[in-house]
């Protein structure tokens, strides 16, 4: 996998993707025109755990028809601010969806699938998860 950013103009830069696709991304506190570089990361980890708990739902057979992650994180005050903390609430939309079911697919993830969490937990961030279950007739 390869990747290039490219420096736009003053805190703005262009991520560009190999496969074609481009991101901008915006360190300047005051003008958040794009996401930071450190939003991207969360997105990241959203990301890869939701692709993670809708695949696992569906080869379950549970009838989801929405499902989003709801994160919040803590990061140090020193330089450099790492993520310290990250929550992860999932809420998961649907009829007749198993609690066991939502629990194990994010249990799963969060274990053994998603590579961002895996990678950012053995960097130290602590990560904890949750979900909810609406259901819709």
């Amino acid at each position: 996998m390869r990747t290039q950013v490219k420096w736009v103009d003053s805190q703005r830069f262009l991520g560009l993707t190999a496969s074609g696709n481009s991101v901008v991304m915006d360190a300047d506190k005051n003008q958040k025109n794009a996401p930071s570089p450190m939003e991207m990361v969360l997105m990241g980890l959203g990301g890869c755990s939701s692709v993670d708990v809708v695949n696992i739902l569906e080869k379950a057979r549970q009838n989801i028809t929405s499902c989003h992650v709801d994160i919040e994180s803590e990061r140090a005050d020193a330089i450099p601010a790492v993520f310290t903390k990250i929550h992860l609430n999932f809420v998961v939309k649907g009829s007749n969806i198993k609690e066991s079911q939502v629990q194990r697919a994010v249990n799963l993830s969060a274990e053994k699938y998603c590579s961002v969490a895996r990678m950012l937990g053995k960097g130290g961030v602590e990560i904890t998860h949750s979900y909810e279950i609406i259901e819709t007739e």
